[in-house]
């Protein structure tokens, strides 16, 4: 394998392995697992304490697997998976996520909302790496 192609594998072109570790640290919350598009097991974390603690120090292991699976799954583009998912953690409920991915009216909604008091920021976890991949692959420029 040549040296550009070794390079190119290791960037990420969707997903952060440096955010995924930072999600990591609320991990006990599935954060790190919703980051990466596993929303299933992401609800049984945020209600279990990540399976009690055990499942998150386990998960510190898991993070580069999960990285490459939505690597594979998720469609890459102008729209940062990365800065979406900052937005929505640090800022959802008041939709700044949204205007970031050029949904002004929901953006709007959210922010007078409260993210639909906390309803939406939910719907969000579940959705966010979906929505950025649409909003990627129809090419939509900010």
């Amino acid at each position: 394998m040549s040296t550009t192609t070794m390079a190119s594998a290791r960037q990420h072109e969707t997903h952060s392995l440096l955010v995924g570790y930072l999600c990591w640290l609320f991990g006990f919350l599935g954060m790190h697992r919703f980051y990466y598009g596993k929303q299933v097991t992401g609800t049984i974390w945020f209600f279990t304490g990540g399976l009690l603690l055990v499942g998150w120090i386990v998960d510190l292991f898991l993070i580069p697997r999960m990285l490459d699976q939505a690597e594979r799954r998720y469609v890459a583009g102008q729209t940062d998976y990365s800065v979406a998912w900052l937005l929505l953690v640090y800022l959802g409920l008041f939709g700044v996520h949204r205007f970031y991915l050029g949904k002004w009216v929901t953006g709007l909604l959210w922010l007078v909302s409260g993210g639909l008091l906390g309803v939406g920021w939910l719907y969000d976890l579940w959705t966010l790496n979906e929505q950025v991949s649409d909003v990627n692959s129809q090419g939509i420029v900010r």
